[in-house]
């Protein structure tokens, strides 16, 4: 069996999908979503300023 996600099979993912959907219930679950996509965001964009800023950092050093 392949493989998916963390190597985790359909069938424990689905049981996971789940528990999730019975301890926070459907209208919980949107609001989630969005705080998990909001963190990913400012995640992503705190990536990228120091990857920004360490390729400054290197120019500057080369000149």
């Amino acid at each position: 069996m392949t493989s998916l996600i963390f190597g985790l099979g359909p069938q424990e993912l689905m049981a996971i999908m789940l528990i999730i959907l019975v301890l926070f219930g459907g209208k919980k679950i949107p609001e989630l979503m969005r705080g998990m996509g909001k963190g990913i965001k400012e995640f992503n964009n705190a990536k990228n300023s120091i990857e920004n800023e360490v390729k400054e950092s290197m120019k500057e050093l080369e000149d």
